[in-house]
């Protein structure tokens, strides 16, 4: 077994290990709660970013605070004046240790911005540098592709708004989110595996908290297959990338419960009508499925449990496709950009 494939298991005991012990996120919850919500900022690159689209998503839609991804170098390099004093800004990584997501940190806690770091390693530059440190307690993580460590910050999100919005539906439902981490562990997605084996490029699609996971999904399958995907969500894909699909042109569709799911079905009809080599992702419920999906406790949920399924096809494509998941070419674990 490779390290990535029993690391993207282990992802149900780590959310199992937050929810043991949720006092940090309570703690930040109730800070949240006394400043003037006007907007909130997330600091992350690669993986760790594609978990801020979901923290922004969950936030926007269920608090009402606008969210931005703030770019390192506007803090760093431009070293501009931030007028972000009482606002929050969270920082997602794994290492804790890349320069400029740690100087960025700095600046936005000198600027008056209460500052979080969402990081794995149990001590680490970005934490010292951050007002709130929330571990991820995702333990180490061996394999250059983060599995275990993404899901981690996922669950971390979700506990945060749930608690700061006070919404026992979803803090309810995250007590169940282990259990359908192993059920979406097993689920048999060899036909994506079959289908994607000789492909060169593709295009992953999701809506709204799923288009987090569409991202993620194209991340993972650039750097442990070596396909060059791309994400959109099923609005955007409607413009200019709609030039792309053509007869056999292969399309991954996260379409889990939820208000999206209707026009993510839709789209994915719409490409097989054309031609196009639809791989759809949804629970057993949807006909079209090609895919399985587990539907968790909570529409809000169901993107963490697809991608757990995801990474359990993108560990065995890799090996189909001749290739080490553990150890891409031209990348290291720790990326420490300046």
């Amino acid at each position: 077994m490779s390290n990535m494939l029993d690391e993207a298991l282990a992802s149900a005991d780590v959310v199992a290990a937050q929810l043991a012990d949720t006092s940090r996120v309570e703690a930040l919850a109730r800070k949240l709660a006394e400043l003037p919500r006007h907007v909130a900022l997330t600091v992350a690159r690669g993986s760790s970013d594609h978990a801020a689209s979901y923290f922004a998503s969950l936030t926007m839609s269920r608090l009402g605070v606008p969210v931005a991804s703030l770019p390192m170098s506007v803090a760093t390099l431009q070293q501009a004046p931030l007028k972000v004093r009482d606002q929050v800004a969270l920082a997602f990584s794994q290492s804790g240790k890349s320069p400029d997501l740690v100087g960025t940190m700095v600046a936005l806690r000198d600027a008056g911005a209460l500052t979080v770091a969402a990081v794995n390693a149990p001590s680490s530059p970005l934490a010292d540098a951050c007002e709130f440190h929330l571990p991820l307690l995702a333990g180490p993580e061996l394999s250059v592709a983060a599995t275990k460590s993404y899901i981690a910050m996922l669950a971390l999100s979700a506990q945060l708004v749930a608690h700061w919005q006070g919404d026992a539906a979803l803090l309810n439902a995250l007590k169940t989110l282990p259990d359908a981490l192993r059920q979406a562990g097993a689920l048999d997605w060899t036909k994506a595996v079959e289908a994607l084996r000789g492909v060169e490029r593709m295009i992953v699609i999701g809506r709204g908290l799923g288009l987090a996971i569409a991202q993620e999904a194209a991340l993972k399958l650039k750097e442990t297959s070596g396909i060059q995907a791309e994400a959109f969500s099923s609005a955007e894909v409607r413009h200019g990338p709609m030039e792309l699909i053509d007869r056999d042109y292969p399309l991954l569709v996260f379409a889990p419960r939820g208000p999206e799911q209707a026009g993510l079905i839709q789209l994915a009809r719409d490409m097989q009508a054309r031609g196009a080599h639809v791989l759809l992702a949804a629970p057993a419920d949807v006909p079209e499925a090609t895919l399985p999906l587990v539907s968790t406790d909570h529409p809000a949920l169901n993107p963490v449990a697809a991608i757990l399924s995801f990474y359990v096809m993108a560990d065995g494509l890799a090996a189909a496709r001749g290739r080490n998941p553990d150890a891409p070419r031209h990348l290291n674990k720790v990326t420490e950009t300046h």
